[in-house]
């Protein structure tokens, strides 16, 4: 492929805008361009890079049975009246009408939609199970696009769904697509984690989240291609690799989640889903009487344990939250932090938010900051975390504005109707497996599978009949990729600083692309440094056709441009291998350079492509 023939439009500088170093990249190196906020076109190495993307889904997906097909992105919003997620999926969801004035929506998932389908076209348990997917725009309207191509108004998705008869037969699927998203990502060359995941909007029972993990930025080896005359990080001057740190510390960290692991065990999991080891106490501790005392002006948990001189585990926290219209009061130690996620799914409920202050004075008659669970009628639910249970003779709030009780013990003075794991898991903490300590990182959802049961089915009527002729809810599967997210998600693993050594001494280091094999562009990219050189030009050539035949996909800058630019540029756009024609043409010698390494070798032009193959390795 001629470069002068493809739209690639570098940019001197770093764009403004960008907050993660993916999105500067993509927009540098002409992979991308934003046509409006959270909306972007993908240029022709960008789609490239998408299209190689999914040659691997497919070739995985069609390995689980797995059948392509296309659905409209307009959809009807009927079928997700039918589902009630027309009302409550939020903001999010883009409303239109047409010249009718009928309801449509842009989809931001197809559950409704391949429901649907199912629903009209297989009545017998004997179709089933069934396995489609798909690979197409999405559209959610974001109140805050932002980082580029993590978080977007308008992305690419791969969307699959599978249907079943049994739970038995959704539980080898979601294996089957558990194991492909596994090959997926590896052969992307994806630092990944499966991890326990929420199923949020999408209902359903188990699920499980796939991260690329985002990067330690303190590893400077991680980051840094060394020019071939620095030996190592050492002989770079102090100054220098204090300014790269500047460098790396000013680009924001990406990830919109923070992943919990063991230190010691497989055990990964979304923060908002992680536990931690929990042994119930069998100390007894004496019950000391009640006290109420008086806190003035003291109403967060800091404040009350410096005026009262007692630590914040020995002081419960009381939250009021509303849950589909019912007042539920949440205790949790004073150390803690409520985990919603949690708290949701435990209530099963569509609908929490914090209670408002005149719902909290009606059932507590005082405000925030001096509310307890001593005294509330017997019809209020209160839900304890698990570690509520170790705390005796706890301090919490009177339900009397500027007081305090002491002492306050379960089922003495206070009744608790269930306890469950609510708190937010930290770092360092036992896994809930026993074996290790919780480390934290932060990750970017690339996946997320789900095993939906009946949710849809049993809402819109999609049945089947089974072996005895009775009308059975179809078990249903979801399966997510984030397509277009995978370019950012790549690149904040693959970016890398070159740092070179000039010929005046000095050092200089800059951005640069770094895709491994099987994702970049191209797989090499010939620069003959000076189209006026016939020699170079023609060599040039030879080496497109040969590498070509030999299955290689080649980028040829044929561009009458100087060599600093063209060495620029190709830096950029980041392929595995530059091969320079310049100089030494007539002698049939070029310059190799592998950009993962920053290793530079000289090759006779005949034994360039056994060269390559054996780096390719």
């Amino acid at each position: 492929m001629k470069q002068s023939k493809l739209l690639i439009p570098t940019l001197r500088e770093m764009p403004s805008d960008a907050q993660v170093i993916s999105h500067a990249l993509l927009v540098r190196a002409g992979y991308v361009r934003q046509i409006s906020a959270g909306i972007y076109a993908y240029l022709p190495l960008a789609n490239r890079v998408l299209e190689k993307f999914k040659t691997i889904m497919r070739e995985e997906f069609e390995a689980i049975g797995a059948v392509e097909l296309l659905a409209p992105a307009l959809l009807t919003a009927d079928l997700w009246r039918e589902s009630g997620r027309y009302d409550t999926y939020g903001a999010d969801l883009y409303k239109l009408k047409n010249r009718d004035s009928s309801d449509f929506i842009l989809g931001p998932t197809h559950e409704e939609t391949m429901t649907a389908l199912v629903r009209n076209e297989i009545t017998s348990y004997k179709k089933l199970p069934l396995n489609i997917y798909q690979i197409q725009p999405k559209y959610r309207d974001e109140k805050r696009p932002r980082y580029g191509l993590l978080r977007g108004r308008e992305f690419i998705m791969k969307d699959g769904y599978s249907f079943h008869a049994t739970n038995d037969s959704l539980d080898e699927t979601y294996l089957d697509y558990k194991h492909a998203y596994e090959a997926i990502f590896t052969r992307s060359g994806l630092d990944f984690k499966g991890i326990i995941g929420d199923g949020g909007a999408m209902g359903g029972s188990d699920s499980q989240e796939f991260m690329a993990i985002t990067p330690d930025r303190t590893d400077l080896a991680k980051w840094l291609i060394l020019d071939k005359s620095i030996a190592d990080i050492s002989e770079i001057p102090e100054t220098v690799i204090s300014d790269i740190k500047k460098e790396l510390a000013s680009w924001l960290i990406a990830g919109e989640d923070t992943i919990a692991y063991s230190d010691s065990s497989d055990y990964a999991a979304n923060l908002e889903m992680a536990a931690t080891e929990f042994v119930k106490p069998t100390v007894y501790t004496e019950k000391i009487d009640l006290v109420k005392v008086a806190t003035p002006d003291a109403k967060t948990i800091d404040e009350v344990s410096a005026f009262l001189n007692v630590p914040a585990e020995q002081t419960l926290k009381t939250l009021v939250y509303n849950a589909d219209g019912e007042i539920i009061v949440v205790l949790l130690r004073g150390d803690d932090e409520l985990n919603e996620v949690k708290l949701t799914n435990h209530l099963s409920a569509d609908f929490l938010e914090p209670a408002t202050e005149e719902e909290t004075v009606q059932i507590f008659g005082a405000t925030f900051g001096s509310l307890g669970p001593v005294g509330l009628p017997e019809t209020v639910k209160i839900i304890a975390d698990r570690l509520v249970e170790t705390v005796a003779n706890a301090t919490v709030g009177a339900n009397e504005d500027g007081y305090h009780l002491q002492n306050a013990n379960i089922d003495r003075d206070f009744k608790v109707t269930e306890f469950v794991d609510l708190r937010t898991a930290k770092e360092g903490e036992t896994a809930p497996d026993g074996a290790g300590k919780l480390k934290f990182a932060r990750g970017i959802e690339v996946g997320h599978i789900f095993k939906l049961g009946t949710r849809y089915s049993e809402s819109m009527g999609a049945n089947v009949l089974d072996e005895n002729g009775k009308a059975k809810p179809i078990i249903m599967g979801s399966y997510g990729i984030g397509v277009s997210r995978m370019l950012s998600a790549i690149l904040e693993q693959f970016a890398r600083i070159n740092v070179e050594k000039t010929f005046k001494g000095d050092y200089k280091f800059s951005w640069s692309m770094n895709f491994p094999k099987g994702l970049a562009p191209f797989d090499v990219h010939v620069i003959p440094v000076n189209v006026k050189d016939e020699v170079a030009v023609a060599l040039s050539a030879e080496i497109v056709e040969t590498l070509s035949q030999k299955g290689l996909q080649v980028l040829e800058d044929d561009r009458a441009e100087r060599a600093g630019v063209k060495f620029s540029d190709s830096d950029l756009i980041g392929l595995p291998v530059r091969v320079t024609v310049g100089k030494k043409a007539a002698d049939r010698i070029v310059e190799v350079k592998i950009r993962a390494t920053g290793d530079t070798l000289e090759v006779n032009v005949a034994d360039l492509a056994e060269t390559l193959a054996i780096l390719n390795q």
